[in-house]
């Protein structure tokens, strides 16, 4: 079996699905992820269908960086926070890697998650959001996974938005806030921060 990757690299192409090389018609396993190059790209499978991710930017990072280090200090000690990558595995044909997840401890191993994360936070890029914001955030919902945030790290109007799994089928928004507006949450546990926390970095 081997990966072959699309022609172009450029940024651009945020999500591309690859051309697999199996030998049969059979769908991309988990098991298949093993043999993915190590080129810097994020690999993950939805219902045996392969997504391939380009190298994320600075303000997707840095987002990403400063919101796991928030959970982290907020966490209690039922939960984990864990930074990508790392793999949420809930059966054969679907691996996720969220740019940060919640979980709790008891369901980790220290390979993967094999059940829904209890919250999964997307970071989108110009180019991702529709896929983070639609088919991930529908995957999660179906997964289980009780919260879901996404957020935007623009500079100009960065933002969070939070949802929560009601009657186990969909989201319901619960939470939003834009720039130096409050986002605060009780579940998981206790969170506040503003969206312009994630960026400050980035300004001089």
């Amino acid at each position: 079996m081997a990966l072959v990757p699309p022609g172009r690299s450029d940024e651009r192409e945020e999500v591309a699905i690859m051309r697999i090389e199996t030998g049969a018609g059979r769908p991309f396993s988990v098991h298949d992820l093993d043999g993915s190059p190590e080129d810097g790209r994020r690999y993950e499978l939805v219902d045996g269908e392969l997504m391939v991710s380009a190298l994320p930017g600075w303000p997707h990072q840095a987002a990403v960086v400063e919101l796991a280090s928030q959970l982290h200090i907020a966490c209690t000690a039922e939960y984990r926070v864990l930074p990508a990558p790392f793999a949420v595995r809930p059966d054969p044909f679907t691996e996720l890697r969220p740019d940060v997840l919640v979980a709790r401890h008891d369901d980790l191993t220290l390979r993967n998650l094999p059940t829904a994360p209890v919250l999964a936070v997307e970071v989108v890029s110009a180019s991702s959001r529709i896929k983070d914001s639609t088919l991930k955030k529908a995957v999660y919902a179906r997964l289980g996974a009780r919260f879901f945030w996404l957020v935007d790290p623009d500079l100009e109007e960065p933002s969070i938005t939070a949802w929560e799994l009601v009657g186990g089928s969909g989201y319901q928004r619960i939470a939003r806030a834009r720039e130096d507006e409050v986002f605060e949450v009780q579940q998981p546990f206790p969170v506040k921060l503003t969206p312009a926390d994630l960026v400050a970095g980035l300004r001089p």
